[in-house]
């Protein structure tokens, strides 16, 4: 049954129309389940509902036609009721053989099947129809996407017409403002070639003053055009109406200049009525108050404009222009104020001093500086700062202080008065005045340093001068070489202080090249360049050095060799003592020119033996004629120590032979003697008068030996003290004669040991008793106490 259902069905979809719209429908079906599928529910529903139709039962008529023959035994005749009969349509029949089953079961499944295709076949039909249906809406549904299709390309095609009239519009828009802007910007740029006309016809207006609230921003337009145009050279005709705009400029800056020089010379000529009628002499007062607060009513009128040259002063013209009115502002400042600075420095001249002199001009200058520039200050502002500015007013102004004394300062021969000049130039002037107020005074200070200049050199002439006068020339008096009476009389003068190093007659005392060479020296060491004073210490020195050595000999034959010897020594040692606070280098290097082989190099040459023209070779002309460069180093102060222990070894010597001379002379004589007897033995000669023992020989016997030890003895009781005395006198500083006296001690302790030994030697204790020599430990007490 199943099969022959599927046949029919198959028969009936088989002969269907294949038309778009089923197409479509199936289509639409497999669209409608992938877009709506079912849930697990859902199909699980469908699930047992197939399970519930799967099994399906037979027809009734042959549901019960089974039954009847299943209640009979024999025959296989079938009877149906006649209600089932009627109802369908069947024939009865009795069934006999199997040719009649076969038969009425061919006529029932095709009554069965036609029962069976009629549902199809309705269902078909239905289907057909309800397909027709759909292909009428489909069609009409693809009308109506057609129509759709053709309205969306319709909307398309007027969207880009209008997007294309939109996007033209904005061109127009954008192309409008451009050209606007454009316009714009041609109008501005061209705005500063209109200028030129405008500029130029108020500038040539007769009513046209600086003074005017219009011809400062005018300027300023004018400087703004010319800018522009310089920054535009490519602009067509730039270069001409550059030449016309730069015209109208320097005929305004012409304008400009008049007016300030106008201004200026109606400020001078009210101050200068006021100054003639208060006759020729004018007080300070009046010139505070005509000369510089008058004035600055000219400031008040002219800073408007000369502000704004300043504010424009980096541009080239406008900076000829201020530095015009600067030199013009100084030139009528000079004419009101020269004669007055000239007449009060001439007043001092008159009536002072070179220090006063130097003193009371520079403050007076000073304070017209300092007025002069608080007054550029009201006027220029902006260039107050630069010193250069206000030089043309200010230097001739210094001119007269420097020429006044340029020529007391060449004819200036005291150190005192140079010295003060530099304390009071250079401590006064330089180092607190104008530090105090280092900007207005600026432009005084080239002055001053050139007088300092001029004062160091003067003083340095001057110096030299009296190291040479009167120190290396100096002729002694009698009274400079008296010594040591001068110091006797020192000593009586200061025993009435408790030290005589703080009393000013100390230096009475020293040998004037001496006195005069330190107090140069302290002068000039605040006053020179360290350069400069270390080549005239070092010249003073030396020559102090040599002036104290000549006069040392001097005195060595006037009174005796060793107050020679003390004078050097005390003199030497104060100028050691006294150079040592300067903070310098005693040590200068001398160059010279030496032509000493210049004659030799001629005298070959005229011999022939040397060529005049030979270029090439040592001995031509240019090597003959050059000079050698020798070079010296001389070091003062290490010569003044060379020269000081000389004299101290020779003082010490001297003492030592005035006190043991006798015994170093025997010791002497002795080795002499053992050393001409060891030769002797070394020859065999046995008969020489030298084989005698020392104590039998004439000068060495025990009585000669005891004379030699007693005048010893005497010289160190007697002479010694003297000495010491002497000593004590030179040099009043007590660790100065210890050290002097400590190698003549010991001098004198190793005589006496040498001799000890000698005699231990060679004579017995009764004859060493008998000589009577000095034990060294009292020999060292005695020689203790004379300190």
């Amino acid at each position: 049954m199943a099969n022959s259902s599927s046949s029919v069905s198959g028969s009936g979809s088989a002969n269907l129309p294949r038309s778009g719209a089923v197409s479509k429908g199936y289509d639409f079906a497999s669209t409608w389940e992938q877009n709506a599928p079912l849930t697990d529910q859902q199909q699980a529903a469908i699930s047992l509902l197939s399970n519930a139709v799967l099994d399906r039962p037979f027809p009734i008529p042959l549901t019960l036609l089974s039954q009847e023959i299943s209640g009979q035994d024999n025959g296989l005749s079938l009877s149906t009721k006649d209600n089932f009969l009627e109802h369908s349509g069947a024939i009865q029949a009795v069934m006999v053989n199997t040719h009649q089953f076969y038969k009425w079961f061919s006529e029932l499944e095709s009554s069965m099947k036609s029962e069976t295709e009629e549902k199809y076949r309705h269902y078909v039909n239905t289907l057909t129809e309800r397909i027709e249906t759909c292909d009428g809406i489909l069609y009409q549904v693809d009308e109506t996407l057609h129509l759709f299709n053709e309205l969306q390309l319709q909307h398309q095609a007027v969207a880009t017409k209008t997007k294309t009239l939109h996007d033209a519009c904005d061109r127009l828009l954008m192309e409008k403002q451009r050209l606007i802007e454009f316009a714009e910007a041609l109008r501005s740029k061209l705005n500063y070639f209109d200028e030129l006309e405008n500029v130029a016809t108020n500038f040539y207006s007769p009513n046209m003053r600086v003074g005017n609230g219009h011809f400062l921003p005018l300027l300023k337009r004018l400087d703004e055009c010319i800018s522009y145009v310089e920054r535009n050279p490519q602009y067509a005709e730039s270069s001409v109406y550059l030449v016309k705009f730069r015209q109208l400029q320097s005929r305004a800056l012409g304008m400009i200049r008049s007016h300030v020089l106008s201004v200026l010379k109606s400020a001078s000529s009210q101050v200068l009525a006021v100054i003639r009628g208060n006759g020729a002499a004018v007080s300070e007062g009046v010139e505070a108050s005509v000369i510089y607060v008058r004035f600055k009513a000219a400031a008040s009128e002219l800073k408007p404009v000369l502000m704004e040259i300043e504010s424009r002063s980096s541009r080239k013209e406008y900076a000829q222009v201020l530095a015009e009115c600067h030199r013009l502002y100084c030139e009528q400042r000079l004419s009101l104020v020269k004669g007055i600075v000239h007449q009060r420095i001439s007043e001092f001249a008159k009536k002072e001093a070179l220090p006063s002199l130097t003193r009371s001009g520079c403050a007076y200058l000073m304070q017209v500086c300092y007025l002069e520039h608080q007054l550029f200050d009201h006027f220029f502002p902006s260039s107050s700062e630069d010193v250069t500015s206000l030089a043309p007013l200010i230097d001739p102004l210094c001119t007269y202080l420097y020429d006044t004394l340029r020529p007391k300062l060449i004819h200036e021969a005291n150190l005192d008065f140079l010295c003060e000049l530099v304390d009071i130039l250079k401590v006064e002037v330089l180092g607190e005045q104008l530090s105090k107020r280092s900007e207005s005074l600026a432009g005084l200070r080239p002055t001053l340093h050139r007088v300092l200049a001029d004062v160091h050199e003067r003083l340095t002439f001057r110096a030299r001068t009296h190291i040479r006068d009167e120190i290396a020339n100096y002729f002694p008096f009698d009274e400079d070489l008296d010594y040591p009476g001068k110091l006797e009389r020192s000593v009586e003068t200061l025993s009435g202080t408790t030290s005589p190093e703080e009393n000013a007659d100390v230096f009475k005392s020293w040998y004037p090249p001496l006195e005069k060479t330190l107090s140069c020296l302290s002068k000039l060491y605040r006053c020179l360049e360290p350069a400069v004073f270390t080549g005239l210490a070092q010249e003073a020195v030396e020559v102090c050095s040599a002036s104290i050595q000549k006069a040392s000999k001097l005195i060595a034959k006037r009174s005796s060799p060793m107050d020679g010897q003390l004078f050097l020594i005390k003199h030497l040692l104060i100028l050691r003592e006294q150079i040592a606070p300067f903070d310098i280098e005693f040590s200068v290097t001398h160059k010279e020119l030496d032509f000493s082989h210049l004659l030799e190099h001629l005298r070959r040459i005229l011999r022939g033996q040397a060529s005049l023209f030979d270029w090439s070779r040592s001995t031509s002309l240019a090597r003959t004629l050059s000079p050698r460069v020798l070079e010296s180093q001389i070091d003062a102060k290490k010569e003044l120590e060379k020269n000081l222990k000389s004299t101290c070894e020779e003082f010490i010597m001297s003492v030592t032979k005035l006190v043991v001379d006798p015994m170093l002379s025997f010791v002497t004589k002795v080795t002499a003697v053992k050393v001409a007897l060891s030769s002797s033995n070394q020859e065999q000669k046995p008969d020489s008068v030298l084989a005698k023992p020392l104590k039998n020989q004439a000068f060495a016997t025990p009585d000669k030996v005891a004379e030699l030890v007693q005048t010893v003895g005497v010289s160190i009781q007697q002479e010694l003290p003297k000495v010491m005395a002497k000593l004590k006198l030179y040099l009043q500083n007590s660790s100065t004669r210890t050290i002097l006296f400590k190698p003549i001690k010991t001098n004198i302790v190793e005589a006496h040991l040498q001799l000890q030994s000698l005699l231990k030697s060679e004579y017995s204790d009764e004859e060493m008793k008998n000589i009577g020599i000095v034990p060294m430990q009292d020999l060292n007490a005695q020689l203790d106490n004379l300190l």
